[in-house]
């Protein structure tokens, strides 16, 4: 009896003792190399241009995954689109943009709507510096922003925790505000895919609210190459002026540095401003 009771104790210690074993087995641990691949399929996931109900949770996802690997791991990101870059590269200060995203806006709206850039510092500067200045100049309209390119518009998400309005979501936080007149000013040079898109997206909404929408910066498609329009040959004349301008200066630099590390002779001066002039 005392036997039995000995055996039964032991198989009761080896049973719990398997019971341990299996419930503690944990899977094999993960390479580097796998758990790069996984952030860049997560970053491949969100490198497109249609917008889903589930892109903002896509973003976070992608995000978190990213902040969870390692210096070394980071490194082995790469993919179809995915590259330690994507939330690597530092672009500048994110916190210093404005998304222009906000309701409130009243009856009167001036939509400014750009392709967009994942550049933090660019887009402060440039997008936000257009936006700005027509905010003081149309003091009574509400400024508000919107991206065609939403590749760009997820990248900033994921990265930034920016959330930038595409053409539809800006449309339709007019129509839920309110606005009864909307002035939409794209900031395209030209004539082409992106433009006409955002064209036929406001087709759709004309019954809502009175839509004006501007051309782009190079203005009207004329019927040939022969046809130069103001708005075309404004711009030129002041790409050309601002080219001119910088190359005088680059180049006045230059001779400037020249000329202060080693000497030349006293007609060296002049060859270098003819040179200047001839640009």
């Amino acid at each position: 009896m005392k036997n039995a009771k000995i055996i039964i104790s032991l198989l009761l210690v080896l049973a719990m003792a398997f019971c341990f074993a299996a419930c503690g087995k944990k899977e094999a641990a993960k390479t580097d190399e796998e758990l790069a691949a996984e952030v860049a399929a997560l970053i491949d996931k969100i490198y497109v241009q249609e917008w889903t109900e589930t892109t903002e949770a896509d973003c976070e996802a992608a995000k978190a995954a990213w902040d969870a690997l390692t210096d070394v791991q980071k490194e082995l990101v790469e993919g179809e689109e995915a590259d330690p870059d994507y939330f690597g590269r530092d672009t500048g200060d994110a916190s210093k943009d404005d998304p222009r995203n906000a309701d409130g806006i009243g009856e009167k709206e001036l939509l400014v709507v750009s392709f967009g850039t994942s550049f933090n510092e660019s887009r402060a500067n440039d997008i936000k510096g257009i936006e700005d200045a027509l905010a003081k100049a149309f003091p009574d309209w509400s400024v508000r922003r919107a991206f065609t390119a939403q590749i760009i518009i997820n990248h900033v998400m994921a990265r930034d925790g920016e959330k930038i309005d595409n053409v539809t979501q800006a449309l339709e936080r007019a129509v839920s505000n309110g606005v009864k007149t909307l002035v939409v000013q794209p900031t395209h040079l030209m004539h082409g895919a992106e433009y006409d898109e955002l064209c036929e997206a406001l087709e759709a909404y004309k019954d809502k609210m009175t839509i004006v929408v501007a051309q782009p910066l190079l203005g009207e498609v004329g019927a040939d190459a022969s046809v130069i329009n103001a708005d075309k040959e404004a711009v030129a004349k002041a790409v050309v002026a601002a080219a001119a301008t910088t190359a005088f200066a680059a180049a006045s630099l230059s001779a400037l540095i020249t000329d202060a590390s080693a000497p030349t002779s006293p007609r060296s001066g002049s060859a270098t401003t003819m040179v200047i002039l001839s640009l």
